[in-house]
């Protein structure tokens, strides 16, 4: 405990901060990268206007507000206040649309990776490159802006993901890692930079060349992890801790998308390894050996922090149908009279789940909160499917939860594995998901049918994973690779608990799956009501 007062005190602590889809987290790591000490501020998106947004107040009330919890963690465990540390970084939700004008003010809201009211200009675009370009990548929500004729796209001077924004706030910067980099327009990994083709093509559009700036001086320059991103200006300072005591001049990492961390915080950075994250949204990462042999509208081609082309299957939907009905069951519980501890309910609930039957007795869930582009829906419906005839219990119904938050994740890799042949030596899989051990985990193996490891740290996140981006800024001094520092110095060998589905559990899944299938007619006749 003294020696983590003292790191702290002297100032070689790093801090990492994520500002995730409803929560932002801070994470301080010791010399060790170990975490010792962490803050938290619960936040939610909001549909203002028919899009999703976080209000630029809510930004940075949520990030003082993170950094004043981190601070009280500190101060009750170690009794000394935080006055200098080593590094920062920042990250965020990836892609989505922040412009901003010549005064920097935001001249729309911030337009989130959660919107789908880009499908045609990323179809253009898709046609246009030759790659598939999602829905919510930056440039198509800066073309489907220019389609529309909305009339602040002449005023743009710079744009940035949420990230970056931040990071520009705090240390005048315009800078970005290459990993969020890629889900503003398509990088190339040759010139770890923007893919100049690409920029050439877009400005040559008949609808974009009648405007006075070009893509490419809109964009923020592109950083490889490792690189010094800029310093804590004493405004940037102020706003990230009110109290004052938080000194200025300290480095900060190129900032990164949440993508990029969720890679680092497992150990995936390397070719043949991939991650997955499960919380409010799902994304796999694959390093890959050699590209694809053909676009796929599924998969997202993007890179790990230090530039290597990664294969990626993005769900804007997860968890959050799934923490909806946890949180029916919690207030049946109030209404029972019995002490609620959401920690447990998950637990309880999870587990639960273990003795339902491998393809879940017949019941079917579509845990569509939002649209969801990989199965081509423009809005969601959440939906409880089932016949009088099904299973219907408890454990079937959690497990039905539980498998409906993967399903579309499981159709991207299935063309990676199947189709293209993709080989990888670990997944490792991490978020909320995967918190209640050995529940989340099963039903990824089963869904995959392929191992999956779970780290200890996996509950940690990609708070830890941009500080441990920060640290290596800092602390790499004989200038190791990211993937060997990851290896050699963060995780020294640790390759977290495995667990393999067996042949029941894959075939449960793929029963399910049939079913889900099926029934996505259904969510098109409900999306096709309304109220």
């Amino acid at each position: 405990m003294s020696d983590i007062r003292n790191t702290i005190a002297s100032g070689k602590a790093v801090l990492g901060i994520e500002f995730g889809s409803t929560r932002i987290k801070a994470v301080l790591i010791d010399e060790n990268n170990n975490p010792v000490a962490q803050g938290a501020h619960e936040w939610e998106n909001q549909l203002v206007d028919g899009l999703w947004t976080y209000s630029i107040d809510a930004i940075w009330n949520g990030l003082r507000d993170c950094y004043s919890s981190l601070r009280a963690d500190v101060r009750k465990q170690y009794d000394v206040e935080i006055e200098k540390l080593s590094a920062i970084g920042i990250s965020a939700m990836m892609h989505g649309y922040m412009p901003f004008g010549k005064k920097d003010e935001i001249l729309v809201p911030f337009r989130t990776w959660r919107n789908t009211n880009t499908k045609e200009a990323a179809s253009r675009l898709s046609a246009l490159f030759n790659t598939n370009i999602p829905q919510r990548w930056s440039v198509s929500h800066l073309y489907q802006a220019i389609l529309n004729g909305e009339p602040h796209v002449k005023d743009i001077v710079f744009l940035t993901t949420l990230a970056g924004y931040v990071h520009w706030q705090l240390t005048g910067e315009k800078v970005l890692g290459i990993g969020d980099a890629s889900g503003m327009i398509p990088v190339d990994s040759e010139t770890m930079d923007y893919d100049s083709s690409m920029l050439k093509k877009f400005d040559q559009l008949t609808e974009v060349s009648r405007y006075p700036w070009r893509l490419s001086d809109l964009l923020p320059k592109v950083l490889l992890a490792g690189a010094n991103a800029g310093y804590l200006t004493p405004e940037g300072a102020r706003k990230l801790d009110e109290s004052g005591h938080l000194e200025a001049g300290i480095p900060l990492c190129p900032p990164e998308g949440d993508a990029g961390t969720g890679m680092t915080a497992t150990n995936a950075v390397k070719q043949r390894t991939g991650n997955i994250s499960a919380g409010t949204s799902s994304f796999s990462m694959i390093v890959l050996e050699k590209g694809l042999s053909k676009p796929y509208e599924m998969i997202d081609m993007v890179t790990t922090p230090d530039g290597s082309p990664v294969a990626m299957v993005h769900c804007n939907n997860c968890t959050s149908d799934l923490n909806a009905w946890v949180r029916l069951f919690k207030e049946y519980q109030e209404l029972m009279g019995i002490p609620v501890d959401m920690g447990e309910i998950y637990e309880r609930l999870f587990n639960c789940s273990l003795s339902g039957d491998a393809d879940c007795g017949g019941l079917v869930s579509y845990n569509y909160i939002s649209g969801e582009p990989v199965t081509g829906f423009p809005e969601g419906r959440p939906l409880f499917v089932r016949n009088s005839t099904d299973k219907f219990s408890l454990a079937n119904f959690m497990k039905s939860h539980l498998y409906a938050s993967v399903c579309v994740l499981k159709l991207g890799n299935d063309i990676l594995f199947k189709d293209e042949g993709v080989k990888v030596d670990r997944l490792t899989g991490h978020g909320g998901l995967l918190k209640t051990k050995g529940v989340g985990q099963r039903v990824l193996a089963a869904a995959l049918n392929s191992p999956v490891s779970v780290m200890e740290t996996a509950g940690e996140g990609g708070a830890w994973g941009i500080a441990l981006l920060a640290g290596y800024l800092v602390n790499n001094p004989s200038g190791l690779s990211l993937p060997d520092y990851l290896d050699k110095v963060v995780f020294a060998g640790n390759a977290g608990t495995e667990v393999s589905p067996t042949p029941e559990e894959v075939a449960g899944f793929d029963k399910y799956m049939e079913a889900y299938m099926k029934g996505l007619e259904i969510e098109k006749a409900a999306i096709l009501y309304k109220k």
